[in-house]
């Protein structure tokens, strides 16, 4: 299922889309022009939406409207902790080639956790991430992230490492087994907005006491109709299609 996983975030790609369609504009070319000139017309279409912005945007958008952020000055006296999900630092092999530690665009994760640590010294954090890249090598998620909170100056018992979860439903399940975890208190769920939905309801199916704290919202408001960015399209696309995708799985598969 991991590896499913995987092949459906590769297929959820726009430029896939794109190059499956000028495939086959080449294949039929010779024998079927008639299919191939269409084709490659919608191929020009598909390149143009990709990086109109308005459009992912609107599906990121209705990802991160239901969970508003915290402020980091909020009072979180009444919770044991917070449950920190992975996915905010680089690549193993790419952080072994390196001392310090190495974030990737969900890095506002690792921040925000780290604001809140030092603000409530008393609060403990879990962080949760084993490697979910299916080649692996270098060190684990959860050691890449123990690199940045150790950076920081966060205290090594404030921050426990759960370093054998590959995705969110693992995330939940590994979580609670940890020794002295409570999964029926009050826990906060620090995760980028758009992947919230899909985060929370399979932390909860899995008994799970969370209340919301996303960081990393991407969606404009108000949404700004003129951006065009292929490279920020083909990224926001992926984002949201593998997270639509992503929860009609896990509701199939009952772990939501």
């Amino acid at each position: 299922m991991f590896i499913l996983s995987k092949l459906i975030a590769w297929v959820t790609q726009p430029l896939f889309w794109l190059l499956l369609v000028l495939s086959v504009s080449w294949l039929v070319a010779r024998r079927r022009p008639a299919i191939a000139r269409p084709a490659l017309g919608w191929s020009a279409v598909l390149l143009v939406l990709t990086g109109w912005m308005p459009l992912p945007d609107l599906l990121i958008r209705k990802l991160e409207a239901p969970y508003p952020e915290i402020a980091l000055n909020a009072d979180l006296s009444g919770y044991a902790g917070v449950v920190v999900l992975g996915g905010g630092t680089a690549a193993g092999r790419l952080q072994e080639q390196h001392s310090h530690p190495l974030l990737n665009s969900g890095g506002e994760r690792l921040a925000v956790s780290a604001a809140l640590a030092l603000k409530n010294p008393g609060l403990p954090l879990i962080y949760t991430g084993g490697e979910g890249d299916p080649q692996g090598g270098g060190p684990s998620e959860a050691e890449r992230a123990r690199r940045f909170y150790d950076s920081l100056g966060i205290p090594e018992g404030q921050v426990r490492y759960e370093a054998a979860s590959r995705n969110t439903y693992e995330n939940a399940v590994l979580s609670a087994e940890l020794p002295g975890v409570n999964p029926q208190n009050r826990w906060l769920l620090l995760t980028s907005a758009w992947h919230m939905a899909r985060a929370k309801a399979t932390f909860e199916k899995a008994g799970w006491n969370v209340t919301a704290y996303p960081v990393d919202f991407r969606a404009e408001s108000p949404i700004n109709w003129s951006r065009y960015s292929l490279q920020e399209g083909v990224t926001d696309w992926q984002m949201g299609l593998n997270e639509y995708v992503g929860w009609l799985a896990y509701r199939l598969m009952g772990r939501l």
